[in-house]
């Protein structure tokens, strides 16, 4: 390879790795950032243990854990994706990078009378010398380069390898917080109430009814005594930006079909397992339980003849006839948390396959359904 030949190879390169650098962000960066949320979080499930509104510590906790996860594994992603691409480009380069460096050991290792001589005389050894004092910083400056690369590829396996002690201790302890806030739920006393459940009315109810439809019509005959407190509640302020009550994706909107080809009138929001559902507006609970085929089932009713029907959940919380405020966790999806590994399987898998769970989200109003996007906010992705 000639000098000016190398020279070409040289800056070329450097061009072109300089235009990608320059349009990549820090994996590093954003798995460690993870991990500091994660510890975070773990911090704040020790102080939740203790708090006087341990609902909401532990919701928040909860939270912590799932955004913390959810930031570990896009950044587990993006660390294996950038490693996978400069072992790439490092192969890819090998063979340029034996040249040239064969080409300075020929140049550093040649007795100093042999570089002057040229075959045009002193005036190509003259260009030589100005070609190869262009050549020298240009390959220093390739072989910095490379020594980042290297050192990069080296950082980001070693990064990948640390987290896994990190992710074991983040799932146990958002496992952990999820029993702490169900039993928090459960001992919970302060809410107020506008009725008092009849058992057997509700079974009656559900056994005489084959259609949401059908239930949600009857939803009065559930009282005990058949009385429900009135309620002047209204958030119609807040309708068309009420954020979703579990954080997804949107996979379907109402009206339109799903695989099955089955369209349905209300919104199916794609989940990770285990994702907390929050009730998205104060709100009274009408139901909660199995139903129909629709699995576990919570009905809220934020204002008279507007219901909220959420199914799809793996576990409910709450009683029929709770008035809970904005917020209040209502249940959990279902699913099993992928193992430790799963989850570092997937660093390199961007299509967001780990939303597995679905919730199925439909609005009725004045005992009709409508669209639920007339309420829901769903141009963001949680």
């Amino acid at each position: 390879m000639t000098l000016r030949r190398a020279f070409a190879v040289i800056a070329t390169g450097a061009a072109l790795w300089a235009g990608a650098a320059a349009g990549e962000s820090d994996p590093a960066s954003a798995a460690r950032a993870a991990s500091a949320q994660l510890e975070q979080a773990a911090l704040d499930l020790q102080g939740a243990k203790a708090a006087r509104d341990r609902v909401h510590a532990l919701t928040e906790t909860v939270r912590a854990y799932e955004a913390g996860l959810a930031a570990m594994r896009d950044g587990l992603r993006r660390a294996a994706t950038r490693e996978t691409m400069l072992a790439h480009r490092l192969r890819a380069r090998e063979g340029e990078i034996a040249q040239l460096i064969g080409v300075l050991l020929t140049i550093e290792t040649a007795p100093p009378p042999v570089r002057m001589l040229h075959p045009q005389g002193p005036l190509g050894s003259a260009r030589s010398g100005m070609i190869l004092a262009e050549v020298t910083p240009a390959l220093n400056t390739r072989a910095e380069r490379l020594r980042h690369d290297l050192e990069e590829v080296h950082t980001l396996r070693l990064l990948q390898q640390s987290a896994a002690r990190t992710l074991e201790q983040g799932l146990a302890g958002v496992q952990e917080a999820r029993t702490g806030l169900s039993q928090a739920i459960a001992d919970r006393t302060d809410l107020p109430r506008r009725f008092a459940e009849d058992p057997v009315r509700t079974a009656i109810l559900i056994s005489s009814t084959e259609t949401l439809d059908g239930f949600a019509s009857g939803l009065s005959q559930i009282a005990a005594g058949g009385e429900i407190a009135d309620s002047q509640a209204d958030i119609s302020a807040s309708k068309g930006q009420i954020a979703l009550p579990v954080q997804g994706v949107l996979l379907h909107k109402a009206g339109e079909a799903d695989a099955a080809g089955v369209t349905r009138s209300g919104l199916v929001v794609a989940a990770r397992p285990r994702a907390l559902v929050t009730s998205p507006t104060p709100a009274t609970i009408r139901y909660r339980g199995p139903l129909l085929d629709l699995g576990n089932v919570i009905i809220l009713e934020p204002q008279p003849d507007t219901l909220f029907i959420l199914s799809g959940l793996a576990e409910v919380y709450g009683e029929a006839g709770q008035v809970i405020p904005e917020d209040t966790p209502v249940g959990l999806m279902g699913g099993a948390v992928p193992e430790n590994g799963a989850i570092l399987s997937l660093s390199g898998d961007g299509t967001g396959t780990e939303r597995s769970e679905t919730l199925y989200i439909e609005v009725r109003e004045g005992g009709s359904p409508v669209d639920p996007e007339t309420w829901f906010r769903t141009d963001k992705d949680g």
